[in-house]
C-alpha cells in the first residue's frame, strides 16, 4: 500500500521538542486509523457539529474534533506567538524552519483537517499529495487554481460539464470558512492559550483569500505571469 509521510518536529526555544507522525493512505488520501485513541467528549457530533454538515446521525464523532485531540494536549499551555524551529520531513524532501508556532501548527492542521473524514475539508484532498509547508498565501491560491483548472480539463475530456468560472470553488472555500469558524469557536471552548485557535485562524485566512481576491486586479496579475506561456516561438 502506497503511503504519503509527514513529520513535524516542533523545537522550542528551551530545548523542549514534540513530534508528531502523519500517515495518509495514498490509495484514497485518508488519515491511517491509528492517529488518535482519545474520544473526549467534546468530540462527540452532539458537541462539535458544524451546521452545514453532511454526516448521518449514525456518526457519533466528528472525524475533524478526533484529528484536534492530540495537537490540542500538546499545545494547550503554549502561546501562538513562541518562537520555534519547525522541520517536516517527507516522502520527497524535507523542510526546516524558524517560525511562529501558529504558523508550524496550522502547517501540520491543514493536512489533518483535510484527510480526516470530514465531508467539507474532503474537498480538498486533490492538494494533499502536493502539499506545501509553509506555503504563502500567493503559492496556496496558484495551487488551489490550477488544480482546480485541471480537474475541469479532466472532466471536459470525460465529457461532462466542465465548472471554467470556478463557481463551486468559491462554494468549497465558503463552506470551509464556516467550518473554520465554527472550529475556533468550539476550541476557544477548552483551550488555556490561544495557539490552536490562530492556527486556524491563519487557515481561514485562506478561505477568505481565495473566494475573494479573484477580481480584475488578479486577473491581470495572473494574465502577466502565465503569459510566458501564450509567447510565439
Amino acid at each position: 500500500m502506497s503511503e504519503l509521510s509527514y513529520k513535524y518536529n516542533f523545537k522550542f526555544t528551551d530545548g523542549v521538542e514534540k513530534n508528531f507522525e502523519i500517515i495518509i493512505d495514498e490509495n484514497n488520501y485518508s488519515l491511517k486509523s491509528n492517529w488518535n485513541t482519545d474520544y473526549p467528549d467534546w468530540t462527540e457530533m452532539k458537541n462539535f457539529r458544524c451546521a452545514h454538515c453532511t454526516l448521518g446521525a449514525e456518526v457519533k464523532y466528528c472525524p475533524l474534533a478526533l484529528t484536534l485531540v492530540k495537537p490540542l494536549k500538546e499545545f494547550c499551555h503554549s502561546f501562538s506567538f513562541e518562537k520555534v524551529e519547525v522541520t517536516v520531513e517527507t516522502n520527497n524532501r524535507d523542510y526546516h524552519v524558524h517560525t511562529s508556532l501558529q504558523v508550524g501548527v496550522s502547517s501540520m492542521l491543514g493536512i489533518l483537517m483535510v484527510t480526516s473524514g470530514c465531508p467539507v475539508m474532503r474537498n480538498l484532498k486533490s492538494l494533499v499529495k502536493f502539499h506545501l509547508p509553509f506555503a504563502s498565501l500567493e503559492e496556496t491560491q496558484a495551487r488551489v487554481f490550477s488544480l482546480y483548472l485541471l480537474s475541469q480539463y479532466v472532466k471536459w475530456r470525460q465529457g461532462e460539464s466542465p465548472d471554467w468560472e470556478m463557481k463551486n470553488l468559491y462554494k468549497i472555500y465558503d463552506d470551509i470558512r464556516l467550518l473554520n469558524f465554527n472550529v475556533a469557536k468550539k476550541i476557544a471552548a477548552i483551550e488555556t492559550k490561544d495557539t490552536n485557535i490562530n492556527s486556524l485562524v491563519i487557515l481561514n485566512n485562506f478561505a477568505e483569500y481565495a473566494t475573494l481576491t479573484l477580481d480584475e486586479k488578479t486577473l491581470e496579475e495572473l494574465e502577466n505571469l502565465l503569459s510566458f506561456f501564450n509567447q510565439k516561438q
